[in-house]
């Protein structure tokens, strides 16, 4: 697979074959960072269900400051690895662990979410309930899937698009006042 900007566009990277790893198609990326904006520099960005990495790298040739992957398969995280040296892309961070358990532990805020999970296990209520605090003010969650899910409460589309089987969004926090 190729990233397809930034710093690294046209650069390969590897992944190991898995039947649930479904890397996001190169059109859907390019349409995603065109709505992001080419520029990442100081974004901090949270690769969720990293899988081929993709996403994560895309985001880290474009300037992102820091880029954490997480991805519970061993296997799979070792490619981002090999990914991440191949590159030198010294702004990500692999991390082995649960989805939904770094969720729940984890301090850090992001500017940009990545969520490309198994399509059929239904994620989206559970994520949209511990995102948000891990979100920075103003802060943009892309969401892949199947079928869109309709947004939890809080949460509004701002962006989305359908390629073949996938249907994609960008989606942020409404502020509620008292």
């Amino acid at each position: 697979m190729r990233i397809v900007g930034g710093a690294w566009r046209s650069r390969q990277i590897t992944f190991p074959p898995r039947r649930d790893l479904r890397p996001t198609p190169d059109r859907v990326r390019e349409t995603l960072f065109n709505w992001l904006g080419q520029d990442l520099t100081a974004k901090s960005c949270l690769d969720l269900f990293a899988g081929s990495g993709a996403l994560g790298f895309e985001a880290a040739s474009r300037g992102a400051r820091r880029v954490v992957m997480v991805e519970n398969d061993p296997t799979v995280l070792r490619a981002i690895e090999t990914n991440r040296d191949v590159l030198a892309a010294k702004a990500v961070e692999p991390n082995k662990t649960d989805a939904l358990e770094f969720l729940r532990t984890d301090g850090s805020i992001y500017d940009i979410v990545f969520l490309d999970p198994p399509f059929r296990a239904g994620y989206w209520p559970r994520l949209a309930a511990l995102l948000p605090p891990r979100l920075a003010p103003g802060a943009l969650v892309y969401y892949e899937s199947a079928t869109p899910p309709e947004p939890a409460p809080g949460w509004v589309i701002w962006k989305q698009g359908r390629a073949g089987q996938v249907a994609y969004q960008l989606l942020k926090r409404i502020d509620h006042e008292p």
